[in-house]
């Protein structure tokens, strides 16, 4: 949109420049003059006012005379750079966007669905066991807040998140249903029940199921926003490029050396624009091969997380397992209390007793009113529609020179243009493909060596392709990220099949399914 604006104006200040001399009299700068301080890049004084012998240029040299000075030329390779940065925010912004604003949305819908299934959590105690609701929901609450900081990056075990809720629930299990009193149990007592919890398993293998499904839907959950997050951030950085000197000046050289010779309005020639942007971009056209693979793993991730590996179905169901450990704590209380017995003894009571449920079940009743049985906007359609836009954008690092010469910088066909030396009517030297190694043939652009930054961010690019493909993930029962069971579509696979072993089939408490709808 500026260099278009741009282009307007100097049309206009051709059209108002003064008419072509006749043979042997200087050419005028004033339309030179004129952009050099619409461009804000200084003072028309520091401009002649008709052409001059440049001996003190150092870019821009010409055997005719010039309209710049060795002051304008460096004022020009400032704003050369700056150009080419604007044009490759420019052609960026709308990928930027479409993975910063998934990034956004995705981690506010995890945000509001581990705070739903906090609240059906409490409810369920509050409902069926409204004597320990009290003491559970402190429980309950530092759950799910391991949860989220697990989801959102921060390194915890989710084994030990699910191990530590269920140590920290016995003692109120033990207290209030197993053998129940009227006061609670000392802490000492309450701490020797968390230690034995492991042992005698009150609970069955409830916490062992719980333990595999978080394992499942929590890790590809927290590397896809990772992943989204290292998206951003890869764009970030090939967007604030440092060019090298050699490019700085190819750049000049394209850009603004035709000003020098008052040719404001002419526009470098295709392939020499190919060759100046390739050359400068050399390093950045390293970053395509991962990229492309780290959309694909997006993809293949996106398609792996269903039935039990669906962040959703699983934290909107674990009230539903909590019911079915207590229902089993309960059957077992004979058997437990004597266990118990072994080890810490009869119980031992404090004088007074624990306040009774103090949940307001309408505390997240506003909050949460974005979510209904909406099955076509869950997160699983909202990461294939996702993915889908992203698909577009496969290719973006290996065609960026030829986007921005052909969108934004380079002449038309047929169209005389600027060869870094003259108008004419076609480039003639032979033009280079893309990469660091095509560049040993650059006429325009000397490339050495490597870019530091470049190849940091390509090494993020490896370590995420790698987390989202499963290779760096824990084993949970032989658990593979790309497996996709008996060959069906995406669309079959998202869909998810799972047995009754991973928690899929209904409880006491009843199961929830697909109630979590996204909003834009």
């Amino acid at each position: 949109m500026e260099a278009r604006s741009l282009s307007v104006l100097l049309l206009l200040l051709a059209a108002a420049a003064t008419p072509a001399p006749r043979d042997g009299e200087p050419r005028s700068c004033e339309a030179v003059r004129k952009v050099f301080q619409l461009r804000q890049l200084g003072s028309f004084r520091g401009v002649p006012e008709f052409p001059r012998a440049g001996v003190d240029l150092q870019v821009c040299t010409s055997k005719n005379p010039t309209c710049c000075t060795k002051k304008m030329e460096e004022r020009y390779q400032t704003a050369a750079k700056q150009d080419i940065q604007q044009v490759l925010q420019t052609s960026s912004a709308t990928l930027k966007f479409l993975i910063s604003r998934n990034a956004a949305a995705f981690q506010e819908t995890f945000e509001m669905l581990i705070k739903l299934a906090e609240n059906y959590t409490s409810t369920l105690f509050c409902n069926a066991y409204r004597n320990m609701a009290a003491e559970a929901a402190t429980r309950v609450q530092e759950f799910f807040t391991d949860i989220a900081l697990y989801i959102f990056g921060t390194d915890i075990s989710t084994k030990e998140c699910v191990n530590r809720f269920f140590d920290n629930l016995f003692p109120v299990v033990y207290n209030h249903m197993i053998n129940p009193g009227l006061t609670d149990v000392t802490l000492e007592y309450a701490e020797c029940l968390q230690m034995v919890r492991r042992d005698i398993r009150p609970f069955g293998d409830i916490p062992e199921k719980v333990i595999r499904q978080m394992g499942r839907s929590l890790l590809p959950s927290r590397n896809f926003l990772q992943a989204l997050n290292l998206g951003i951030e890869v764009i970030n950085t090939t967007d604030h490029l440092h060019f090298s000197k050699d490019c700085s000046r190819a750049l000049l050289r394209m850009q603004y050396c035709p000003h020098c010779q008052g040719l404001i309005l002419s526009k470098p020639c295709m392939g020499y624009c190919l060759n100046v942007i390739r050359g400068c971009l050399a390093y950045v056209a390293e970053v395509d091969l991962h990229w492309q693979g780290y959309i694909q793993s997006l993809e293949e991730l996106s398609s792996a997380m269903h039935g039990t590996y669906d962040v959703e179905h699983v934290l909107l169901n674990f009230h539903s397992l909590v019911n079915d450990a207590l229902m089993q704590a309960r059957v077992n209380g004979p058997e437990l209390t004597e266990q118990v017995n072994k080890v810490c003894g009869p119980p031992v009571r404090k004088p007074t007793q624990s306040p009774h449920c103090s949940f307001d079940r309408n505390k997240y009743s506003q909050g949460l009113k974005m979510f209904s049985r909406d099955v076509e906007e869950t997160l699983a359609s909202r990461r294939k529609e996702f993915i889908s836009h992203l698909r577009l954008y496969r290719a973006f690092y290996g065609g960026l020179a030829d986007q921005l010469c052909g969108n934004e910088l380079a002449a038309a066909d047929d169209i005389p243009c600027w060869n870094g030396e003259d108008v004419v009517k076609s480039y003639t030297h032979h033009v280079v493909g893309s990469g660091i190694k095509a560049q040993a043939g650059n006429p325009e652009v000397r490339v050495k060596g490597t870019d530091p930054v470049i190849n940091q961010i390509i090494d993020k690019l490896k370590h995420i392709i790698q987390l989202l493909r499963g290779k760096s993930f824990p084993k949970y029962d032989n658990w593979d990220l790309r497996q996709t069971g008996s060959g069906g579509s995406v669309d079959e696979q998202i869909s998810g099949v799972c047995d009754d072993e991973d928690g899929c089939g209904g409880s006491g408490s009843g199961e929830v399914k697909r109630v979590l709808k996204i909003t834009d």
